[in-house]
């Protein structure tokens, strides 16, 4: 019997591992064809710190699973199975070579041990159970799009479940004819497996010595046939995960976006080859292989397609779907993009129709619509929640460069934006010594930059361009500067020498006008000897302290409310008016998801006697998007329900007297979903939207809830 056995488990083991590695081959040959990304692997040589501590926390202590308490609880007892499981299967290998009565002395004789591995199996039957009953109740069939599920390969996630609870039944079958057999030598240590035992009482032992090697072959049998099947779908995370979180990007939020790249290096505009460089990504050959890592991790979880706001409301994106029809195409290609030149012209019509070889990575009919495409408002809602570190935003973003760069598809709205910021280096193409006006309406004077900030001067205030030019956000910036010069920090302005940081220009796709703003800026600032700014728009925040470091300008940048909040800690500024109202804070998504910024906002809030604050359901990490990130501000939002009119509706079950936030676009969108609101009476006719920054000034000059609001201007 030992030697069937021996036989039958050793062939299936070689034919089972020749088919895996055959399909880990194949796979890893699919990402090599991809561009290079070599700072990716300096980063992890660099920081090794970090990639351990993404080890520890992600894949073993699963973080962001955790975030959803009952499901990444379950998800935490499967794989610690898979983990602690693995000593059962080391006890199979030992008894398939050496005989059922051998064992590892100590490691299959120390009952704690048993115990461990019949409570982790009972547990992630447990989980099974949970992901079962998520499953059923999360069915696409009977929720449609609310399904985090709808459009995952549903099969496989089946499938997957029956092979787990096959590796829990068999190893129980096993361990309890062991048992019976007297090879089991954790006696009530590995209490289950003694209950299975009894079983088995009374039965022969060449009975039980037959059913013991029945059951350590189905033991065996179902892990070599699982592990055929993970490495051809979805559950490749199992092992990919932990490679996607080490060679993730590593910022504090998700920060800058990515420099383009071609071969590796970043593109250098003024010699780039449109024939020989990459733009964007225009066919998925120019994806890194990190994109296609990326790809093949993807676990169809539906996180990050439950978050996204273009999703909730109505419209095609799923970032979610996104990577899968990236991967579908990239797996259908892969044989011509393998494929010698030689071998490619052997190919027929059809074979290369099968392959996808022609068609359009984004298109009506390709891979991505363009509706797609353009309905990201690069929230990162999808990378924040995503559990294996996906990277959505650099993936949308690099297929609008090459979009936008190359094929000159963008919608007609953002072309007047592109213009206004070349010709006048504003989204709204205002003369640049309006940037000053704003400044006649104080009482005090301040400074702005001629040539070189004065030596007291402690920071560069970035009015940014919705500061100095749209009218609700001037509110804003006439609160800062009212607050520092209270506060008695010394601070100056560039006036008509500022110019956009370029980032609607850069999250649409159009590198080209970001390099050209952003170094005009860096050279403004260096020239000027500016080292501290402090910023009203997080998305000014976020450009001038995370992307301009990439082209040469490197400051000690603050938002607004970090510095305000500190000053109110410091007794600089103290606040004394009551403001008896209840207010509902918004997260701007470039100040809170890119940036972590959390806590200064709602500390100044808590600092205003009278504020009740009433947090909305989705705040901080899982805050809702305005609608106005990745260049959406000039774009018309014509497809499902506008994503400020969603906001504003779950604002409104606050019941707030008044809506804060911390963004001049934010301002902009809250308020004209506030005023659609009110029009049609759904809104109280008090309710305003104001920056976290006018409620400060407000109770410190006194006025608190006295002063009459002013009704939000409609633009």
């Amino acid at each position: 019997m030992f030697w069937i056995t021996l036989v039958i488990g050793l062939a299936g083991t070689a034919v089972a591992l020749a088919l895996a590695g055959r399909r880990v081959l194949f796979l890893y040959n699919t990402a090599m064809a991809g561009q290079p990304d070599p700072d990716r692997v300096l980063q992890v040589k660099r920081d090794k710190k970090a990639d351990i501590e993404g080890q520890v926390t992600e894949v073993l202590g699963q973080r962001k699973l955790l975030k959803w308490t009952l499901a990444g609880s379950a998800h935490a007892a499967v794989m610690w199975a898979f983990f602690l499981l693995a000593t059962v299967y080391l006890e199979a290998a030992v008894a398939l070579l050496a005989g059922l009565d051998k064992k590892i002395p100590w490691l299959q004789t120390w009952g704690p041990i048993g115990f461990v591995q019949d409570t982790i199996a009972l547990a992630c039957t447990a989980g099974l159970i949970v992901f079962t009953a998520i499953r059923i109740k999360n069915s696409p069939k009977r929720l449609e799009r609310k399904s985090r599920f709808k459009g995952s390969h549903l099969s496989g996630a089946w499938i997957t479940l029956f092979m787990i609870f096959n590796v829990i039944w068999t190893m129980f079958f096993y361990r309890g004819v062991e048992w019976a057999n007297g090879n089991l030598d954790y006696g009530k240590g590995a209490y289950f497996s003694y209950l299975v035992g009894h079983l088995f009482d009374g039965l022969s032992h060449h009975t039980l010595d037959v059913l013991e090697s029945i059951g350590l072959l189905l033991h065996i049998g179902v892990a070599l046939v699982f592990l055929v099947f993970v490495v051809h779908s979805k559950h490749l995370h199992i092992f990919l995960a932990p490679l996607n979180v080490m060679f993730k990007r590593r910022p504090d939020g998700l920060g800058a976006a990515q420099p383009m790249m071609s071969g590796g290096k970043p593109l250098d505009f003024e010699e780039a080859d449109p024939d020989e460089d990459v733009f964007g990504r225009g066919k998925i050959e120019d994806f890194t292989w990190k994109g296609f890592l990326d790809m093949a991790t993807c676990t169809e979880c539906g996180r990050c397609q439950s978050q996204c706001p273009a999703w909730n409301t109505g419209k095609p994106l799923s970032p979610k779907m996104v990577i899968l029809e990236l991967r579908d195409h990239a797996l259908a290609k892969a044989p011509y993009m393998l494929a010698s030149e030689e071998q490619r012209e052997k190919f027929t019509d059809e074979q290369k129709l099968a392959m996808q070889v022609d068609k359009e990575l984004v298109g009506e009919d390709g891979v991505i619509h363009p509706d797609v495409l353009w309905s990201c408002t690069n929230c990162g809602a999808c990378v924040e929640q995503c559990p294996v570190d996906i990277e959505h935003i650099d993936h949308i973003l690099d297929m609008r460069r090459f979009q936008v760069m190359i094929e000159s598809s963008f919608p007609s709205e953002a072309g007047v934006m592109l213009k206004n910021l070349e010709n006048k280096g504003n989204p709204w193409g205002m003369s640049e010594m309006k940037r000053l006006e704003w400044i006649e309406e104080l009482d005090f004077e301040v400074e702005v930059v001629d040539d070189k900030v004065s030596e007291d001067t402690e920071y560069l205030f970035w009015v940014g361009c919705a500061g100095a030019l749209e009218d609700r956000a001037k509110k804003t910036t006439k609160a800062v500067a009212e607050l520092l010069h209270i506060a008695g920090v010394k601070f100056a302005v560039l006036g008509p020498m500022e110019a956009c940081t370029g980032d609607p220009a850069r999250r649409l796709g159009m590198e080209f006008v970001f390099q050209m703003l952003g170094q005009q800026n860096v050279e403004t600032l260096n020239d000027a000897g500016v080292k501290k700014i402090v910023a009203t728009c997080p998305h000014c925040f976020n450009t001038l302290a995370n992307e301009y470091p990439q082209i040469g300008g490197n400051y000690e940048v603050v938002h607004h409310t970090q510095l305000l909040a500190h000053l109110v800690e410091e007794g600089k500024l103290t606040p004394v008016a009551p403001i008896e109202e209840k207010i509902t804070y918004h997260d701007p998504c470039f100040l809170g998801r890119h940036n972590k910024v959390y806590k200064q906002p709602r500390d100044i809030m808590a600092t205003v006697p009278g504020v009740k604050t009433q947090e909305m359901h989705r705040h901080k990490d899982r805050g809702f998007c305005c609608g106005a990130g990745g260049a959406r501000m000039w774009m018309e939002e014509r497809i499902g329900k506008r994503i400020n009119t969603e906001r504003v509706d779950e604002a409104l079950t606050t019941d707030p007297d008044t809506v804060s936030t911390a963004c001049p676009f934010c301002l902009v969108m809250l308020g004209d979903a506030i005023n659609e609101k009110k029009n049609s009476g759904d809104a109280k006719e008090s309710l305003e939207v104001v920056d976290v920054s006018q409620l400060l000034i407000r109770s410190i000059k006194g006025e608190g809830t006295a002063q009459e609001k002013e009704p939000v201007a409609a633009e």
